[in-house]
């Protein structure tokens, strides 16, 4: 069983940033990753908006980077996911004869009780005296016909990953926020028609991302249109789409040979239903203050994962380390209060 001072859930741009920021500063620390992929960051094609990046690099590049800074200054990473959380008492926090095992069968807790937090995960039980969840975010879904059925097979929700298979193709992107916007200019470099469906009559994306769009002249926006179904037409792949106009209400098919997805993004949250009294909002997202606490203490969040304005790796980047910052300072005031 591994026990560490600081357990980070996630090896995305925030849950690096925080790894790296808690080494630094001494403590023990294990970063479970899920997906070496290194999440939405590192799926970016090319990344131009972070500061002090230039000229630009790949996001993978950046997440690699990360990796090696983090464990540069002694964080571990281990492969593995997290399956349930719980906050227990610390046994040398009881009077002799006590034990957490019993407090766990319903004794009564003292009140100078230490806690700290047992994670079982797919690569074994963690013990940890704090922990920085640092999940993100996954696609949300359409939810049409033809979503599930053509998965991998001319559906897809990652332009970098997919795209070069569809080169000198026609494709569409669903969707009109960044994600969208930046994908769509990725894909008119390869695909030989890029069909940017959009079922609102403006772009969600900031304006530079939208006037990208506008510049490509191998780009279709389609506003206020919605996709009812995707298509193969008795093939195993993507062949159409059926798409709608929202105000005429028209209908009409549109060949495709791949539909990418970026309709937003859902907290990856669903391991919290097993650690009581962690506040969510109305989305699903963490609630924290700006020490990145949650509602549970020693309990921190960072990353797209948790509620807040923006969701950019520049944030993701500073929420980490602000987490760490504040992680530190518990553990030291659990040290003085006797955790070993």
């Amino acid at each position: 069983m591994d026990k560490v001072d600081f357990l980070v859930i996630g090896a995305g741009a925030a849950g690096l940033s925080g790894a790296l920021y808690a080494a630094r500063s001494g403590l023990s620390v294990l970063v479970l990753d899920s997906d070496s992929s290194g999440g939405q960051a590192g799926q970016i094609d090319i990344l131009e908006n972070c500061p002090g990046v230039f000229p630009p690099v790949s996001g993978g590049i950046f997440i690699d980077n990360l990796k090696k800074q983090a464990v540069s200054f002694g964080a571990r990473i281990l492969s593995g996911s997290a399956l349930s959380i719980s906050r227990v008492p610390y046994a040398a926090s009881f009077s002799e004869g006590q034990t957490s095992e019993k407090n766990l069968n319903g004794l009564e807790v003292p009140p100078d009780t230490i806690y700290e937090f047992s994670v079982s995960s797919t690569a074994g039980e963690i013990r940890a005296r704090s922990v920085l969840f640092a999940t993100g975010a996954s696609p949300k879904k359409l939810g049409c016909p033809g979503e599930e059925e053509f998965y991998a097979k001319g559906v897809s929700y990652c332009a970098v990953c997919d795209g070069p298979f569809f080169r000198k193709k026609k494709v569409v992107v669903v969707g009109g926020g960044d994600s969208a916007c930046t994908e769509a200019v990725y894909l008119s470099s390869i695909a030989s028609e890029v069909y940017l469906v959009h079922r609102r009559a403006t772009f969600r994306a900031q304006k530079a991302n939208a006037l990208k769009i506008l510049k490509m002249d191998n780009i279709t926006v389609l506003l206020n249109t919605k996709v009812l179904e995707i298509c193969g037409e008795g093939k195993p792949v993507v062949s159409s789409i059926k798409i709608q106009n929202v105000i005429t209400e028209k209908e009409s098919a549109l060949p495709a040979d791949a539909v990418f997805i970026f309709a937003g993004r859902e907290p990856d949250t669903s391991v919290l239903s097993t650690l009581y009294g962690v506040r969510l909002d109305e989305s699903g997202y963490v609630i924290t203050d700006e020490n990145m606490q949650t509602s549970v203490p020693g309990f921190f969040c960072a990353g797209d994962v948790r509620k807040k304005a923006l969701r950019q790796i520049v944030t993701a980047c500073s929420d980490g380390a602000v987490a760490a910052f504040n992680a530190e300072k518990y553990i030291s005031d659990l040290k003085i209060k006797g955790y070993k």
